[in-house]
């Protein structure tokens, strides 16, 4: 999948999370803190696939209404089988998975899809590519790892194949 959309979180939410990403290097585990890349951020991804029409930001912008949007940070959780993705969980609202729906409307996705509504699971990705063992060592890294408050403040797009990010609207374009 090379295209999202993707929500972003408010200052003190970011940092939050990037405090979990330096604990998990500080005990030598895989960690999304890993990449220094600029446009390395905690996020939501709302919708990802192989393309998206840039046409499609005008009818994005018509769902930006929402936003800012309250957040919670929940439980962490993992996915995965044999390679585990560590997750913070995002606590569902009516709001987050009506945004959610919207989004996956005007971009498209497979019904069988996890980015399909009713499918979807929102979370902020910790780390990577952990092994079982990493999983239980990364718990205790970070320790009690407590719900917090968080808000989307706003959402991009982001291009994986040319490795670069924009804002979408907050509003309409008209």
């Amino acid at each position: 999948m090379t295209q999202s959309v993707e929500l972003l979180l408010d200052d003190d939410a970011d940092a939050g999370v990037r405090g979990e990403w330096s604990a998990l290097q500080k005990a030598g585990l895989p960690s999304q803190g890993a990449n220094p890349a600029d446009t390395n951020r905690p996020h939501v991804t709302l919708w990802a696939g192989d393309a998206l029409d840039p046409s499609d930001e005008g009818a994005l912008a018509e769902l930006a209404s929402g936003l800012p949007m309250p957040l919670r940070l929940g439980a962490l959780a993992c996915f995965g089988r044999r390679r585990f993705v560590l997750v913070r969980f995002v606590v569902t609202s009516v709001p987050l998975l009506m945004l959610q729906a919207s989004v996956a409307r005007v971009c498209g996705v497979d019904p069988r899809s996890t980015l399909a509504p009713g499918q979807w699971t929102p979370h902020v990705t910790l780390a990577r590519r952990l092994t079982a063992a990493e999983v239980g060592r990364a718990v205790d890294a970070l320790g009690r790892a407590p719900e917090r408050a968080a808000e989307a403040i706003g959402w991009r797009r982001w291009d994986g194949d040319a490795r670069r990010e924009w804002p979408l609207p907050t509003r309409s374009l008209s």
